[in-house]
C-alpha cells in the first residue's frame, strides 16, 4: 500500500498553526479557506465541502494535543481505504512545522501548500 509523507515549513508560531489544526471544524475559515468552502461537525466525524463541490465524511480518528497530531479517515465512495494526519512540529525559531498540512498568513500559507500538494498528487494518480 503506497504512503505519502510531506513536510512544510509556514513562517508562524507553532502554537497558532497548532490551534488552527486542532480546529477540526475549521477547515474552511481557519486551515484552507478557498480549498474548503464548509465544514460541519458531526458526532466523531466533520463533513467537508471542498470548492469543487464533493463533499466527503472524514471521521475523526484522534486530536493529540501533546503531539500536535490530528489523524482523520474517509470510509465513503469513492475511497477504498483512506487515513490521513497532520502534525505540528517547532521549526526554527519555534515557527510551525506541519506533517502532512485565524491568522491570515497562516491560512494563505497551508492553502498555497496544500494546493501544491494536491497539484503533485493528481499528476501522480493520473498517470
Amino acid at each position: 500500500m503506497a504512503s505519502v509523507h510531506r513536510e512544510i515549513e509556514i513562517s508562524v508560531p507553532a502554537a497558532h498553526a497548532w490551534d488552527a489544526l486542532r480546529d477540526v471544524g475549521a477547515l474552511h475559515t481557519r486551515l484552507v479557506p478557498g480549498f474548503v468552502i464548509d465544514t460541519k461537525l458531526e458526532p466523531g466525524a466533520r463533513l467537508v465541502t471542498f470548492a469543487n463541490g464533493r463533499v466527503v465524511r472524514e471521521w475523526i480518528v484522534d486530536v493529540d494535543d501533546t503531539r500536535r497530531r490530528v489523524a482523520w479517515s474517509v470510509k465513503d465512495e469513492p475511497f477504498q481505504h483512506h487515513n490521513a494526519s497532520a502534525r505540528v512540529f517547532f521549526g526554527s525559531e519555534g515557527a510551525g512545522q506541519t506533517r502532512s498540512g485565524r491568522q491570515e498568513g497562516f491560512a494563505a500559507q497551508a492553502a498555497a501548500q496544500y494546493g501544491k500538494l494536491r497539484r503533485e498528487m493528481r499528476c501522480r494518480t493520473n498517470v
